[in-house]
């Protein structure tokens, strides 16, 4: 497992996503996820250029933090408990995970700025998924206003396991549209300008279909332990 060489292989097959729908590979942001490897690993991915890594468990999170600290941006990504907010939420850049009203309000109570905040979406449905029905997405972000500490960046969600590319593209255009109609609203707590989409076995598919951050683990630092 060579970390560098894995970056510079995913940073090739951006740059190939990006030229075959016109967008600038600047614009995607590749986000280690770093959930099944150790700290060294994770280590190696800073070292190797990377500047943004992911977890998705509380104590994951403080384990690595607590080595690693501002050396890379932390993103959390994973279904976020209203009663662990505070343990993380003066050391997280992004929280991919915003998709309940209680949430929202123990994150707006517990922060001493602004929290970058990505809504996670369940476009698919699916019973194993977290995240707002699409139908919901607008009407929730409207009524985030009243909370000064949050803003939401963007988007979020997981595209099913599937052989069906046209089925996973479907989703993550879906998300899109749920963005745009959004962003077209100018709202001031609501830029929304992101979206947080793709992961190993997507990432091509969600970048041509308009991803900026791409959650990234097994195809680049690999899988140590569950």
């Amino acid at each position: 497992m060579n970390v560098e060489d894995n970056f510079k292989a995913i940073q090739h097959k951006i740059q190939e996503a990006c030229q075959r729908v016109n967008r600038i590979q600047d614009e995607v942001t590749i986000i280690a996820v770093t959930k099944y490897v150790s700290i060294e690993r994770a280590q190696q991915a800073i070292a190797a250029g990377v500047h943004n890594l992911g977890e998705n468990r509380l104590e994951g999170f403080l384990t690595k933090f607590e080595s690693i600290a501002n050396q890379a941006n932390w993103h959390f990504i994973g279904t976020l408990q209203s009663r662990k907010v505070k343990d993380l939420i003066d050391n997280v850049s992004y929280i991919h995970s915003l998709d309940r009203k209680s949430l929202a309000k123990e994150i707006n109570k517990r922060a001493n700025r602004k929290v970058p905040c990505f809504v996670q979406v369940n476009v698919s449905g699916e019973d194993s998924k977290h995240g707002l029905p699409p139908e919901e997405v607008v009407s929730f972000v409207e009524n985030l206003s009243s909370y000064a500490n949050i803003e939401v960046v963007g988007l979020m969600t997981m595209a099913p396991h599937s052989e069906d590319q046209s089925y996973v593209r479907a989703i993550f255009s879906e998300l899109r549209n749920v963005k745009e109609e959004i962003e077209a609203k100018k709202w001031g707590h609501a830029p929304c300008h992101y979206l947080s989409m793709g992961m190993s076995n997507d990432f091509e598919i969600a970048i041509e279909e308009g991803a900026t951050h791409i959650r990234i683990g097994s195809k680049l630092v690999g899988h140590e332990y569950d």
